[in-house]
């Protein structure tokens, strides 16, 4: 195919390249989409300086894994009917025969790591071809800007599918980032009776009860300790604990952040005894993208106010500079192909 376009290229830590962009004809099974918009996540600062574990990157390599777009052209064995469907994607590029692909676990997935903008091009480029299995279609009037951001949503939906809270039950997120402001919408969705948000800005009150929270704290402030339902997204040395502390005995807990290694573990002690329940998430199966998509279709999650930038991918330095400054002006960034 003739070139079209650009995409960014890091073929090595501390380095990258804007390059014109040729689209890859799609094979069987596969779709090539035209790329919308593509956000900005920690995870591609991690690849651009080098500190992203080996096993889950692969140099050089086209970044970019939280993205939206519209299905262009298909490959043999792929239902014409998604041609010209606003689409995204799940990243974890899963075998689909082994026994946890099998059992829908496809994050763990036995063959190997493999992830669309880590090990496999990304979609910091005009088009991003890849399986067709892995598309979910959006509704035809979708804000492509802000489905951008449904990647970071599917991750949060795999932790409120876990911690499973009904209605009328007392629910908290530990965390204010994007992933926090997500479980405060797929929580809110469920109808609790109290929803409490704990951070450490108070910048993000605001926006925290906009999304439903009934109550927000800092982490030093007095907090409860009777609630059925945490989910943790802060990734913080301290934030396991101060989760875990905030459940009732028997509570639920749902663990999502990664903190550097040498943060305070869980008291297994306290667990037991208090006999709570634990789960965590890493990336997001495929019904957790489909209930993503289900909310946001309906019109209960809304990513939009989550963006504070979007620049044109010529500018990939400054957008990997504005997420790691730690300017609390500095939301979501997008890149433009």
């Amino acid at each position: 195919m003739s070139p079209a376009g650009s995409q960014v290229v890091v073929p090595a830590p501390g380095e990258h390249r804007v390059e014109e962009h040729t689209p890859r004809e799609p094979g069987p099974g596969e779709a090539l989409v035209a790329v919308h918009a593509v956000g900005i996540c920690g995870s591609d600062r991690e690849v651009y300086q080098g500190n992203r574990p080996e096993e889950y990157v692969r140099y050089p390599l086209v970044p970019g894994h939280e993205w939206s777009g519209t299905v262009r052209a298909v490959g043999a064995g792929v239902p014409s009917s998604l041609l010209g469907r606003k689409v995204v994607g799940e990243g974890f590029r899963n075998c689909q025969v082994c026994d946890r692909c099998h059992a829908g676990e496809t994050t763990l997935c036995t063959d190997g790591y493999e992830e669309t903008g880590f090990t496999q091009p990304g979609a910091m480029a005009a088009t991003l071809t890849l399986p067709a299995r892995l598309l979910h279609p959006l509704p035809d009037d979708a804000d492509l800007g802000a489905a951008a951001l449904l990647e970071p949503a599917a991750c949060v939906a795999a932790a409120a599918l876990k911690a499973g809270a009904r209605p009328g039950e007392r629910v908290a997120v530990v965390g204010t980032g994007t992933l926090g402001m997500f479980a405060v919408q797929f929580l809110k969705a469920v109808s609790p009776a109290e929803l409490l948000v704990v951070g450490t800005r108070y910048d993000r009150e605001a926006l925290s009860r906009r999304f439903g929270a009934t109550d927000f704290r800092l982490g030093d402030q007095r907090l409860p300790d009777d609630l059925d339902v945490v989910i943790e997204t802060a990734g913080s040395a301290s934030a396991a604990r101060t989760a875990a502390a905030l459940l009732r005995r028997g509570g639920r807990l749902v663990l999502t952040g990664i903190p550097a290694p040498g943060a305070d573990g869980l008291d297994p002690t306290g667990l037991v005894v208090r006999q709570l329940e634990v789960h965590t998430v890493f990336g997001a199966p495929p019904d957790a993208w489909a209930h993503t998509v289900r909310v946001f279709g309906a019109g209960l999650l809304d990513p939009l106010p989550l963006i504070t930038h979007e620049l044109p991918l010529t500018e990939f330095p400054r957008a990997i500079e504005l997420v790691g400054a730690g300017d609390p002006k500095v939301g979501k960034v997008l890149l433009r192909p």
